[in-house]
């Protein structure tokens, strides 16, 4: 059966696929849409479950604010090149507004909740499958707050958080802060006893071999913790556009409180592989020979 332009260009319209892709799949279906698309999607889940094992390190950031929520979510990919895929950006900014719908608990409930009707999870198989990389919806979280504030550092970096009292205008200064500080606590009160311990005995070994009489050694360890303290929480940090004042006063002085803060920065914590280029590039010749 000979395949028409225009059932081609149905096809990819609907599918999102490559044009090749398309014209074999109707010709393999003797020209019927429905069964090419079910056949691609088929193939699609069969190519994603292959990548799925393939590290992916790169990707993008992006938050949604609905109301009092909001949400942040990565997605990942193998290359940066893909990651400025329109379809994958979609993927995530669709994600972001499904967490903040409500009703998605963790990825498993994400990546069956439904969206223009095909689930997340088919999406990204599809994705994978037209884009020849393994891509995946790696972690969300949601705040919810009276004011909340964010801010996107490009596509890698991205930090909402949320306050009482304040501004938008100041949630957001405090979002460009955490960007560029990362602080791990929003107070000294939520660093973990454990964590100070350990830090403790560390800067208490330190000490001894200094020779000092005990009492100055507790002082110099007190000290030292303290300023430990100040540089892993946010109220303990100077505030990036004024060093001069700490982000508590700054806080104290426009009567707020911050009730919470996620920073999420693409690829953190993924061990990424170190790969020849050339070897990488011959690679992939071989493959599409």
């Amino acid at each position: 059966m000979a395949i028409t332009a225009a059932q081609v260009k149905e096809l990819r319209e609907r599918s999102g696929a490559a044009m090749m892709d398309c014209k074999r799949a109707l010709q393999a279906t003797d020209g019927d849409i429905e069964a090419a698309i079910e056949k691609m999607r088929k193939e699609g889940q069969a190519k994603a479950d292959k990548k799925a094992s393939r590290v992916a390190a790169e990707g993008i950031v992006r938050v949604h604010v609905d109301g009092g929520k909001a949400a942040i979510v990565e997605v990942n990919c193998e290359t940066d090149f893909v990651a400025k895929n329109d379809g994958l950006v979609a993927l995530a900014e669709d994600a972001a507004k499904a967490v903040t719908a409500g009703g998605v608990s963790d990825i498993e409930a994400l990546a069956a909740a439904n969206v223009g009707g095909e689930t997340f999870d088919e999406r990204r198989r599809n994705l994978v499958a037209n884009l020849g990389e393994n891509i995946n919806i790696r972690r969300f979280e949601m705040l919810e707050a009276d004011t909340l504030g964010y801010y996107l550092h490009g596509e890698r970096i991205g930090v909402v958080v949320g306050l009482t009292g304040g501004d938008e205008s100041l949630a957001r200064d405090l979002a460009m802060h955490i960007a560029a500080t990362k602080p791990e606590f929003v107070s000294v009160d939520d660093v973990p006893a454990d964590i100070r311990q350990q830090e403790k005995d560390i800067l208490v070994a330190q000490a001894a071999d200094s020779g000092k009489p005990a009492e100055i050694i507790e002082k110099m360890v007190v000290g030292r913790l303290n300023k430990y303290l100040a540089e892993i929480t946010l109220y303990g940090q100077p505030f990036v556009k004024d060093p001069d004042q700490t982000v508590e006063k700054l806080l104290k002085a426009a009567g707020a409180s911050v009730t919470g803060f996620v920073r999420y920065e693409v690829g953190e914590g993924i061990e990424k592989e170190e790969t020849n280029f050339a070897e990488e590039v011959m690679a992939q010749a071989r493959a599409s020979a």
